[in-house]
């Protein structure tokens, strides 16, 4: 029997990409992405006010899947224009919040943080993605790092966004901070990633990271990197900065995955602590694999 089709939909941030590959590849579909660019005109509109049409993209694509797997802002008005245009022909499941009415989809993924709630909303423990353990296990040794006797912290460093700087006085202050902590006990620190480094040397890079590592320190700018790292078990520290506007979305995020036992804040001191890792989107794929059958897709 051949794999259904799936269409993901997103702007192309690895973020996004992350989730609704992970979610597709988890729910065993044959998968092809399609990054999102709204015409000018629509770019800052909010989806509620945008008008529920495919002439709002700027680029044309062939639709020919059962599936639509979207995440973000501009992805939500296409694939709310083929639920309209193909119906019960096609099973649409959005990731995060789409800020429009929940029913407008078959099923909305969400972090538990964002508050959002439905009778077909699934609620997940941070951000889903693509990672899994036998992933992370098969790129262990690509990095080959000696331990001699050392343990390794990995810094997962993001980079800035609407809600954190990232000014070179907040980076700086980190990395002494990693520095003091973690080098007076005689660890090796790998540090992951740059945006000028090519993706399939970060992707392999940052696998073999998460396997080797003893620690993990990630910036606080992205739940995607967090929830992540939680796949590992391993004890993951938040190097927290000043933020730009109002993040009570990651206080939300941050006060659940500490009371998870997942997470702490970068302090002065080392800590070793163990929780249930995290794999949210396998916890969740049959859950929706039932709900595309009870649809008729399948």
């Amino acid at each position: 029997m051949s794999k259904l089709k799936a269409l993901l939909l997103t702007q192309g941030m690895h973020g996004m990409i992350s989730q609704v590959e992970g979610l597709a590849k988890a729910l065993n579909l044959n998968y092809k992405h399609q990054q999102i660019k709204l015409k000018k005109i629509w770019e800052f509109v909010p989806p509620f006010l945008t008008p529920v049409s495919l002439g709002v993209l700027e680029t044309k694509f062939i639709f020919d899947s059962k599936v639509i797997i979207s995440c973000g802002r501009k992805s939500v008005i296409p694939s709310m224009a083929l639920k309209k245009k193909y119906r019960e022909k096609v099973f649409t499941i959005h990731i995060q919040d789409p800020k429009v009415s929940v029913e407008n989809f078959d099923l909305i993924i969400c972090p538990e943080h964002d508050n959002l709630k439905g009778s077909n909303v699934i609620n997940t423990i941070g951000a889903i993605h693509y990672l899994s353990e036998n992933e992370i296990n098969k790129e262990k040794n690509y990095l080959k790092i000696e331990k001699e006797n050392k343990k390794i912290i990995t810094f997962i460093l993001g980079g800035p966004n609407k809600y954190y700087s990232f000014s070179n006085k907040e980076i700086d202050f980190l990395f002494n901070k990693i520095k003091n902590i973690f080098t007076r006990d005689k660890f090796k620190l790998v540090i992951i990633p740059s945006y000028r480094t090519p993706n399939e040397i970060i992707k392999k890079a940052f696998l073999s990271a998460l396997a080797i590592s003893d620690y993990i320190v990630v910036t606080c700018d992205s739940t995607s990197m967090i929830s992540e790292a939680a796949i590992t078990g391993k004890p993951i520290y938040v190097a927290q900065m000043n933020p730009k506007k109002n993040n009570f979305r990651f206080q939300r995020f941050f006060s659940q995955f500490k009371q998870l036992n997942v997470i702490k804040d970068l302090t002065d001191k080392i800590d070793l602590w163990s929780y249930k890792k995290l794999d949210e989107v396998n916890r969740i794929s049959p859950i929706i694999n039932e709900k595309i059958k009870k649809n008729g897709i399948i």
